[in-house]
């Protein structure tokens, strides 16, 4: 007879019903913009294969290397790794993909957000596995407002944390600005199992604008993934845009006045040097060039 089990599931989705009720009138009165921040978002006992498999910045992967200059000598990012193809990736991480983008899931988003009928988006365009490395910066900005491919209306954000240990001297905190980008109303610690969903308008500013100051070998990890809609209400409809970088109060340029230096994460082959050892190297360079 044929076996009609389900397999086992990473998410638990009678508690995400739960939690997708239960925050729902918190996330759509916050400030600055509509977010929710949750922790042990996934049950604790998948986790750890989660952790594992998480691919180190010289595996032998086509990592999008992220990099924007707006302006000469304005870096906006840098030193941030993507990537977004499942079937390189390793099990489980994949199946949380496939599980995050599945119906089940986008209907307990609709009941979080109030938005409906949300799409998501297979092809992970500018999302999957993101990766910081020491000296990482995301300027504050928006995010872009349309798929690049489909032109649907981009609504939704959502961002797992997988960092097992965090301190905050390491910095690489979310920051959720106010619309005026003159104060920040929250500062978010990217610990493991930690969740935050926010919707994607024109003045939902954020990013992690301070260098990150991680020791030799640890990086800041994360799984993100958009979720769409076929047009927006008409409030909202403010054209199509890409990202809409911002300076903080008294900022000279994104990332004030420090230099940033952009580190090649290539592959490793058994010639190339240890990772730790470059980025130990890399380190001391950021470190040399502040000085």
């Amino acid at each position: 007879m044929q076996n009609l089990t389900a397999p086992n599931l990473l998410v638990d989705y009678d508690r995400l019903d739960r939690m997708a009720e239960e925050h729902a009138e918190q996330f759509r009165n916050a400030e600055p913009f509509q977010h929710i921040v949750i922790d042990n978002f996934l049950p604790e006992h998948v986790l750890a294969p989660l952790v594992e498999e998480f691919p180190l910045p010289d595996a032998p992967l086509a990592w999008r290397k992220h990099y924007v200059e707006p302006k000469p000598g304005q870096v906006a990012q840098a030193n941030k790794l993507g990537f977004s193809d499942l079937t390189k990736l390793g099990p489980n991480i994949r199946q949380l993909f496939w599980e995050m983008n599945s119906a089940r899931f986008l209907t307990a988003m609709e009941k979080l957000s109030g938005i409906d009928k949300l799409i998501c988006d297979p092809s992970l365009d500018g999302g999957g596995i993101h990766q910081s490395m020491r000296g990482a910066v995301l300027a504050m900005h928006a995010d872009f407002s349309h798929h690049p491919v489909y032109k649907l209306d981009r609504r939704l954000n959502i961002i797992l944390y997988l960092n097992p240990v965090w301190k905050d001297e390491w910095e690489g905190h979310l920051e959720l600005w106010d619309k005026s980008m003159t104060r920040c109303v929250h500062r978010v610690a990217p610990i493991l199992n930690r969740v935050v969903v926010f919707s994607t308008t024109q003045t939902s500013y954020h990013g992690h604008p301070q260098p990150l100051n991680t020791p030799d070998g640890i990086t800041r990890k994360s799984m993100a993934l958009y979720y769409y809609t076929n047009g927006r209400p008409e409030g909202e409809n403010d054209g199509e845009h890409g990202t809409l970088w911002q300076r903080r109060p008294g900022e000279k340029s994104a990332t004030e006045e420090s230099k940033v230096e952009v580190q090649d994460f290539s592959p490793q082959s058994d010639e190339s040097p240890s990772l730790k050892r470059r980025l130990s190297s890399f380190a001391n360079r950021l470190l040399r060039d502040k000085q």
